[in-house]
């Protein structure tokens, strides 16, 4: 068989592997009603999320700041009780980890993480709301699973693509590998990533009005942590530049808005 035919039915098979695996499950991200490819139960990737949240805290210093902590304690359960609809099995649990560095993170089965590097550039608790809320539309959109799924599918086809080109000639097969590698890196990995931050903070700020959080203070945080980072230009980066991410959160901020005047004007019927 010539190569030309040969690669034909590689990628024929490949593409094969690749509609079954996509086809065998999804998920309707909640607020966006984009469709996700999910290969594995919701239940193994929260598992695995609190399997390794739990090994995490022997491995870093949990901070016993009281202050900070009764404010993360206090934003994260306002925004998960106003979500709870999104993901009702979640076991939520917010930590503040002694770290300088600006950045908070989540796993799968509703734990979140704050570094205490953060609070440098917090001015409001809106702020924070917004961060919070950002890492917990990852968990309810199921970016984990959808992320999983993707490298599990990636790795299949490169494996197909393996033992169909073992009669190759060697450096042409390695190129091929190698560029399949490349490309499913830069040409669908980064930009998924980058897709599930667009669309966290879309959910985010959403989620931060419905918890009673003013949506317009997002914008005021990432201009600010925009100046304060650097780095690797956003076409190789796994989160779009902080003028992108304004930019998108600009698009959906006047429902954000609209929700945030709603709850509050509820918050303010509930005290009277």
């Amino acid at each position: 068989m010539n190569k030309p035919s040969r690669l034909r039915r590689l990628f024929t098979c490949a593409g094969i592997l690749a509609f079954g695996l996509a086809i065998s499950g999804c998920y309707t991200v909640p607020e966006t009603g984009r469709t996700g490819m999910v290969l594995f139960s919701e239940s193994q990737i929260a598992n695995m999320g609190k399997e390794s949240f739990t090994e995490l805290k022997t491995q870093v210093r949990v901070s016993n700041n009281r202050p900070k902590n009764e404010i993360i304690q206090r934003v994260g359960h306002r925004i998960a009780s106003a979500v709870g609809r999104d993901l009702p099995e979640a076991e939520w649990e917010f930590v503040l980890i002694e770290d300088n560095t600006i950045n908070a993170f989540a796993l799968p089965g509703g734990k979140v993480g704050v570094h205490t590097g953060l609070f440098s550039i917090v001015e409001k608790e809106d702020d924070l709301a917004f961060v919070m809320a950002h890492e917990i539309a990852h968990i309810t959109a199921r970016h984990a699973n959808q992320r999983i799924s993707a490298q599990t599918l990636f790795a299949g086809i490169g494996l197909a693509l393996a033992a169909g080109t073992s009669d190759m000639d060697s450096g042409e097969r390695n190129l091929l590998l190698g560029l399949y590698g490349l490309g499913g890196t830069v040409g669908v990995s980064l930009p998924y990533s980058r897709l599930q931050e667009r669309e966290a903070d879309r959910i985010g700020i959403l989620y931060a009005a419905r918890a009673g959080y003013d949506p317009r203070r997002a914008i005021v945080f990432m201009e600010k942590m925009d100046n304060t980072a650097g780095g690797l230009h956003e076409y190789f980066s796994t989160h779009p530049s902080g003028k992108t991410r304004v930019e998108n959160i600009e698009k959906y901020m006047n429902d954000a808005v609209a929700v945030f005047e709603d709850s509050s004007r509820q918050r303010k019927l509930d005290m009277d």
